[in-house]
């Protein structure tokens, strides 16, 4: 397996000169505080594609869509519908990127399958990331008999569990990396001491995870469609 690279930074040079599909684009949960930082994918990618059409079933897109980069707009939408999506847009994207999304979904496998039935994407890229269930972060507390996961989460995947789901999909071709932890929103909520030991800690833990990749906060599942 390959040492962890930092997800947003890969997914945004997967993405350079691109047309973008970006599944779940919203991140609602803090994607305002993201905003400028770095640290919102949606954002990102837009400073590098040529295009970004985004979608998401957030409340907070008005109905003529949240326009984010002279490039990119997010429009509301069934992101477990992809063949409306697919078939909605005038171009066809070069990469479908879905960030954080299938552990949202009810039914992550149909989720594929139905990626994997769009003749329009054929030859296209498929991109996600997803957290990793065996986690350093969950191995530890789970000595205390604990667990620690989004409350939106329906599952959390592994390794091994997203091999299996490629494969009852029928992929051919994929490629699953490793990603680093990254404190940035905790790191931004403090200053002084508690920031320097904030970075202290990521450091230590990007560490482990550079000598152990399945340790690694989460993986990033490329799939050639």
């Amino acid at each position: 397996m390959s040492a962890p690279v930092d997800r947003i930074g890969y997914i945004a040079a997967a993405c350079r000169q691109r047309r973008v599909l970006d599944l779940g684009a919203m991140d609602e949960t803090a994607w305002q505080s993201k905003r400028g930082r770095g640290a919102w994918l949606h954002e990102e990618i837009s400073r590098t594609a040529l295009s970004v059409d985004g979608v998401d079933n957030s409340a907070l897109i008005p109905p003529e869509g949240l326009r984010t980069a002279p490039n990119a707009i997010i429009r509301r939408g069934d992101v477990g519908d992809p063949e409306r999506i697919v078939a909605a847009l005038a171009a066809t994207p070069d990469v479908v990127v879905a960030g954080e999304l299938i552990e949202h979904l009810e039914n992550p496998l149909e989720f594929f399958r139905r990626i994997a039935r769009i003749e329009r994407l054929s030859g296209r890229a498929l991109i996600l990331s997803t957290p990793n269930a065996t986690a350093l972060h969950n191995v530890l507390i789970g000595l205390a008999r604990r667990e620690s996961t989004h409350h939106d989460h329906l599952c959390v995947l592994s390794y091994k569990t997203l091999t299996t789901l490629c494969a009852r999909a029928g992929f051919r071709t994929w490629q699953i990396i490793p990603y680093y932890a990254r404190f940035t929103e905790m790191r931004e909520r403090h200053s002084g001491l508690a920031r320097a030991a904030i970075g202290m800690a990521e450091r230590l833990v990007n560490f482990l995870e550079w000598c152990f990749p399945l340790l690694s906060q989460g993986f990033i599942l490329r799939i050639e469609l």
